[in-house]
C-alpha cells in the first residue's frame, strides 16, 4: 500500500492547476487578454477604422490638459461619498432587520435582494420615468405642496437621484454580505452582553460592529469600486447631463471609444480609472490589516 510520502504528493503537484485550468483559461480570454489589449491601446491611435499608430505618451499628456477628465473624477469622487453610507451602513440595519427569527423571513429576504438580480437597465427605465416631472415621486411631492422638481434634469439633482438608484439596486447584495456576517457573530456574546445590562446600541457597538470589521472591509471596497464604475445608470437616465453634473469617468470612457471613436484616449482614461480603483482597494487592505493587528 503506497504511503503519502512527500515524493508521492510532490508528484502530483499539478492537480489542482488541472482544475482550476478551465477557470483560468477562461479568465486570461475574457479578462486578462482584453486588459493587454488595453493597455497596447491606451499608447496608441486608433479610430476603428484607421490602422493602430503608436503614439507613446500623447494620450497621457492629453488626458492631463483635459478638463473634462477632471469634472468626471469630480463627479466619482462625490458619487462614492454619497454612495458609500446607502450601501456600507444602511444595508447593515437591513440584514439585522431580516435577522430576526419570524415566519416567511426568507420571502423578505427574497424581496430585498429581487433588485440586485433584476437588469440595470430596465431598473433605470423604470426609475427615469418614476423621478420624471410629471413621475410618482412629483405626484407624492404635490400632495404636501411641494414640487414639482426635475430631478433628472437639474445639475444638483441629477447626480443624487442617479446614487440613490445604484445604491437602491445594490443593497441586497451588501444586505446578504451583512447577513452572513451577522450570523457568524458567536451567539455567546451577544447574550453575554444583554445579560450585562447591554442595551441594543451598546450590544451593536461593542460586539457586533467589531466581530464585522472583515464584512465592513469587504462592502467597503465593494462599494467603491462599484461607485467608481458606475455607467449604465448614467446612460440611461442622464448620459451624463444636465451640463455633463453626472458626467463618471465610466460614460466618458464609453463615449470617448463609442461616440466620438477615440479608442486609445478612452483606453488611457480607463488606465486611469483602474488605477484609482487599485489604489483605493490597496488603501482599504491596508487600513483593515491596521485595525486588525
Amino acid at each position: 500500500m503506497p504511503s503519502l510520502t512527500g515524493r508521492t504528493v510532490g508528484q502530483r503537484w499539478y492537480t489542482p492547476y488541472v482544475f482550476m485550468l478551465p477557470g483560468l483559461l477562461f479568465y486570461a480570454a475574457m479578462f486578462a487578454w482584453p486588459a493587454v489589449i488595453a493597455i497596447q491601446l491606451a499608447f496608441s491611435d486608433y479610430d476603428i477604422v484607421s490602422p493602430i499608430r503608436f503614439s507613446g505618451l500623447d494620450n497621457f499628456a492629453r488626458l492631463l490638459h483635459d478638463p473634462r477628465v477632471g469634472i468626471a473624477l469630480r463627479n466619482s469622487a462625490l458619487f462614492v461619498v454619497m454612495f458609500l453610507p446607502l450601501t456600507v451602513v444602511a444595508p447593515l440595519f437591513l440584514a439585522m432587520l431580516v435577522n430576526i427569527k419570524l415566519r416567511a423571513i426568507q420571502a423578505f429576504r427574497m424581496l430585498y435582494y429581487l433588485p440586485v438580480i433584476t437588469s440595470m437597465v430596465a431598473v433605470a427605465v423604470a426609475w427615469k420615468y418614476v423621478f420624471n416631472r410629471e413621475g410618482v415621486v412629483n405626484w407624492l411631492l404635490g400632495l404636501f405642496g411641494a414640487g414639482p422638481i426635475d430631478f433628472l434634469l437639474d445639475r444638483h439633482w441629477a447626480l443624487p437621484t442617479v446614487v440613490l438608484l445604484e445604491a437602491w439596486k445594490n443593497a441586497g447584495l451588501f444586505m446578504m454580505i451583512y447577513l452572513a456576517g451577522l450570523q457568524a457573530v458567536p451567539s455567546e456574546q451577544v447574550e453575554a452582553a444583554t445579560i450585562d445590562g447591554a442595551n441594543s446600541w451598546q450590544r451593536l457597538r461593542h460586539v457586533i460592529v467589531p466581530a464585522l470589521r472583515p464584512t465592513f472591509a469587504v462592502t467597503l471596497i465593494l462599494s467603491m469600486l462599484e461607485a467608481m464604475r458606475a455607467f449604465e445608470s448614467v446612460y440611461v437616465m442622464t448620459r451624463g447631463g444636465p451640463l455633463d453634473s453626472t458626467l463618471t469617468l465610466g460614460y466618458y470612457i464609453w463615449s470617448k471609444a463609442f461616440q466620438d471613436y477615440d479608442m486609445g484616449y478612452a483606453s488611457s482614461v480607463g488606465l486611469l480609472l483602474w488605477a484609482i480603483m487599485l489604489v483605493l482597494a490597496g488603501l482599504n487592505l491596508v487600513v483593515t490589516r491596521r485595525r486588525d493587528g
